[in-house]
C-alpha cells in the first residue's frame, strides 16, 4: 500500500457515522416518553370548583358569622332529613356556584351529594343530600369533601343533639 492514511480515514469516518446515527436513535427514543401527568388537569380543575363551591356555600351571607341561622350549608344539613326544599335550596346554590364560569356548554356538570355523620354508637351514617342524576358506573367522577359543623336538633339523621362535624362529599363528573 502506498498510502495507508486515507483508509485510516475513511474507517474513522465510518466509525464516528455509526457512532452519530446510534446516538440520534438512542436520542429520538428517550424524547419521546408520554408523560401521563398532562391528562389530570381536568380532574383537578373540576375536583376544585367542587371544593371552591362547597367553601362558599358554608360562609355566611355577607361574611358573617351567625350563631342563630348559620351558613346555607348548615341550614340544609341541620334540617335533617333533607326536606324536598332543602335539596331545591341545595341544588339552585350549588348548581349556581358550579355554572359560573365561563364554559360553552355549563349543564355538563353533574354531582352526587352526601353527607356522613357519626352516630352515638359510633355507627355512620350516609345521608343522600341532592344528587342532578344517578351513576351508572361508566363516568369518570372525582370527589369534593368539605367538614361542616351542625347541630341536629331533631335527632333524625344523626342520632345525637350535640354539635358534630359532618363530612360533605360530592361527586363530580362531566358528559
Amino acid at each position: 500500500m502506498i498510502n495507508s492514511d486515507g483508509q485510516l480515514y475513511t474507517i474513522e469516518g465510518f466509525a464516528a457515522a455509526l457512532i452519530m446515527l446510534i446516538t440520534a436513535y438512542l436520542v429520538v427514543n428517550a424524547t419521546s416518553v408520554y408523560t401521563a401527568g398532562d391528562t389530570h388537569i381536568n380532574d383537578m380543575q373540576l375536583e376544585a370548583l367542587g371544593t371552591d363551591a362547597l367553601k362558599m356555600m358554608d360562609v355566611a351571607p355577607n361574611n358573617t358569622i351567625s350563631t342563630i341561622s348559620g351558613t346555607p350549608l348548615q341550614q340544609i344539613l341541620s334540617a335533617t332529613p333533607v326536606t324536598p326544599v332543602n335539596k331545591a335550596k341545595f341544588d339552585e346554590e350549588f348548581s349556581t356556584i358550579l355554572h359560573q364560569g365561563a364554559f360553552q356548554n355549563p349543564n355538563t356538570i353533574h354531582y352526587n351529594a352526601t353527607f356522613t355523620c357519626r352516630n352515638s354508637d359510633n355507627s355512620t351514617t350516609p345521608n343522600l343530600i341532592n344528587s342532578t342524576r344517578d351513576l351508572t358506573g361508566g363516568e369518570h367522577s372525582v370527589r369534593a369533601t368539605k367538614w361542616v359543623i351542625i347541630k341536629d336538633t331533631n335527632g333524625n339523621a344523626c342520632d345525637r343533639d350535640e354539635e358534630q362535624a359532618v363530612l360533605v362529599e360530592v361527586l363530580l363528573w362531566r358528559d
